[in-house]
């Protein structure tokens, strides 16, 4: 992104950041909080606000059954939705309390909010900023804390005070206190803070989560809370998460649960994707996935979302790498896969990488690519081969001609997405586009271009983009998809803590 276009952007989405939410609250006989709240309208200039928020993980990577809502023992928090992209809700902190508008994220696991000592950061100075020495129940603690997001960054110190999340009050809560959010990220952010609802794993500094507090001390009936996220952009509600218990009027018929895998992040196993029914054989032998409230879009490996990128004509970014291994070696590739080869061995046979005994690595070595000049064969060419290798041996299943296989692959390589970054599409094709379908504990769960499409305007000013975005993630923690909000809005999510599993069910 040039230095010209930032600086537009930002003087823009400064003024963007005036204008606020209006809000409404309403206490209910049923002793929960539902708060009715108004959405902005989307366009062309703030959805490149959200665009810019798309939370990508960086080094902290770190029979059917439901619960029915018990009134006297759930709590609910609304959620505002900013521009199908950005879920968020009140929470305060203190005594007189003190209000902040926070991401209840699944994906991490610690709370915090921006300091009255954040002086370095513009960010801080467009939020609401904790004052410890307003609160009378602040109790000091000052252990240094610091969290890096895929896209952002904040560093500070652990304190503890009262923290109140709808009607639970959680006593002498560690939190940080951000006094550091360098970079444009959470400048554009519609939030003061992240709340975050993941493991104890990957909780910095050993903190004990809001959530597992909530649990310990009693204050919620069930281990159990839920997201509906409104996905109706006419609809001025945004959504709500329940604590100790699931709505019945947010979901139909019943949820699939699948066993968290590995704790930390709400990580389980899901089987093979089918793009307009047909598999892509990528996780045939089965994927790991997290459902991340946290991350607006949906995020896998290149490899598929190449394919899936094709199938909805995405453009994507040309590559060099990907067209010479197609060209160079596609034959010799098709004829391993004839042979029964394995597609991960694949690649080092021909020289392009070195086989460790689970995965392909780069080799660096010489070659002469298709414009003649000598460079490098590194990481990009590896990759790029590892993918061909995938896409050719789908097409294999299908039965399809060698000639077509390698004309396929070739197609592909002109939509292999740039990483953490939404691809554009044609609004016109929206409707003819395929559906896409996950498997998860034996159920399919479709995404229509209606859920994974995002359009701004109307008519020949209409832009679209693909909710789909790369993000590879190198064993052994990947490869790892990460349902956003784009799935947890068309489908309505539990994250039992209790029974440790996560389920899905039509959002209602």
């Amino acid at each position: 992104m040039g230095t010209r276009f930032q600086s537009f952007l930002l003087v823009f989405l400064l003024s963007c950041l005036i204008l606020i939410s209006t809000a409404s609250c309403e206490r209910n006989g049923d002793g929960t909080i539902r708060i009715g709240l108004k959405k902005r309208k989307l366009d062309r200039s703030n959805r490149l606000a959200s665009q810019l928020f798309l939370k990508n993980r960086g080094s902290h990577w770190s029979p059917k059954h439901y619960f029915r809502l018990n009134d006297e023992n759930a709590d609910m928090v609304p959620l505002k939705n900013y521009l199908d992209a950005q879920y968020y809700g009140d929470i305060t902190i203190g005594t007189p309390p003190q209000k902040f508008t926070v991401i209840f994220d699944t994906g991490s696991s610690n709370l915090w909010i921006p300091s009255t000592k954040c002086y370095l950061s513009v960010a801080c100075y467009f939020h609401s900023k904790y004052k410890a020495s307003q609160s009378s129940s602040y109790r000091k603690n000052g252990k240094p804390a610091s969290i890096r997001y895929g896209t952002g960054a904040i560093s500070g110190y652990f304190s503890n005070d009262d923290v109140k999340v709808g009607d639970i009050v959680v006593r002498e809560q560690e939190f940080i206190e951000a006094t550091s959010e360098p970079g444009i990220t959470f400048l554009l952010a519609k939030f003061d803070g992240i709340l975050g609802l993941g493991f104890k794993e990957i909780s910095v500094g050993n903190s004990t989560p809001v959530w597992y507090n909530m649990v310990e001390k009693g204050l919620v009936k069930e281990p159990i809370f839920s997201f509906w996220l409104n996905r109706n952009p006419k609809d001025p509600e945004g959504g709500e998460i329940v604590f100790g218990g699931v709505d019945p009027k947010h979901f139909k018929g019943e949820h699939t649960f699948v066993p968290v895998t590995h704790k930390g992040y709400w990580q389980f196993d899901m089987g093979d994707l089918q793009i307009a029914g047909k598999p892509t054989g990528y996780c045939a032998k089965g994927c790991s996935a997290i459902a991340d409230s946290g991350t607006s879009l949906l995020t896998g490996p290149s490899t598929v979302i190449t394919m899936i990128n094709h199938a909805i004509g995405a453009q994507g970014i040309v590559s060099r790498e990907c067209k010479a291994v197609v060209d160079q070696y596609g034959k010799t590739m098709l004829n391993s896969l004839l042979a029964q080869e394995d597609p991960k061995k694949v690649c080092s046979q021909i020289g392009v990488c070195a086989y460790d005994g689970t995965q392909s690595v780069s080799m660096g070595i010489q070659s002469v690519v298709d414009d003649g000049t000598s460079g490098l064969l590194n990481q990009a060419m590896c990759s790029a081969c590892e993918m061909a290798a995938v896409w050719m041996e789908s097409e294999l299943t299908q039965n399809q001609t060698q000639e077509r296989i390698l004309a396929y692959a070739a197609e592909l390589c002109d939509h292999i997405p740039t990483q953490n970054q939404q691809s554009a599409v044609d609004c016109g094709r929206v409707s003819s586009m395929p559906i896409v379908t996950f498997s998860i504990g034996g159920r399919s769960f479709d995404l229509t271009p209606q859920d994974y499409i995002f359009k701004i305007g109307e008519g020949v000013e209409s832009q679209c983009t693909s909710g789909f975005t790369a993000m590879d993630i190198a064993p052994p923690r990947g490869p790892l998809w990460i349902l956003g909000d784009i799935f947890m809005g068309p489908y309505h999510t539990v994250f039992d803590y209790g029974k440790g599993r996560v389920g899905f069910a039509k959002a209602a």
